[in-house]
């Protein structure tokens, strides 16, 4: 038996250049309207590649911690509230890569969420999370 290939390094990618991707709901976020509709905010970003990049494929995957009540939702520190991520009008599940073109990549949208029931404290929010691109 004799087995060959070649070893080769995916083409440089970068997200944002490298850059944070800071998404502000502002100040005047209300306790009472917190609805996963109210305060709707796009997230904005870009992916820039190496010419030879559109021979491979890419996925892109939102990491972070999911709030227990809804699988598109980052926890944040504040308890019972989440920031729900929407891809292309839908719902992005955390920790799913989906693929994408990085010619034309998802618009991206997020918004406040809070689990069913709760009742949010006023005060300062904040949430983390990774946007990652991967080629195939």
């Amino acid at each position: 038996m004799t087995f060959r290939g070649t070893l080769i390094e995916p083409p440089a990618c970068s997200i944002n250049n490298g850059e944070d991707i800071d998404v502000d709901f502002g100040e005047r976020v209300g306790i009472k309207k917190v609805n996963g509709v109210n305060y709707l905010q796009p997230v904005s970003y870009r992916i820039t590649c190496e010419p030879s990049a559109s021979k491979w494929n890419m996925t892109l995957a939102v990491i972070g911690t999911q709030a227990a009540y809804d699988k598109a939702a980052v926890r944040t520190d504040v308890t019972d509230l989440g920031i729900r991520l929407i891809q292309n009008g839908k719902p992005f599940e955390l920790n799913l890569p989906i693929p994408v073109n990085p010619a034309s990549p998802p618009k991206l949208e997020a918004v406040p969420v809070q689990r069913p029931g709760a009742t949010l404290e006023e005060g300062k929010f904040v949430a983390t999370a990774t946007l990652q691109a991967v080629y195939q």
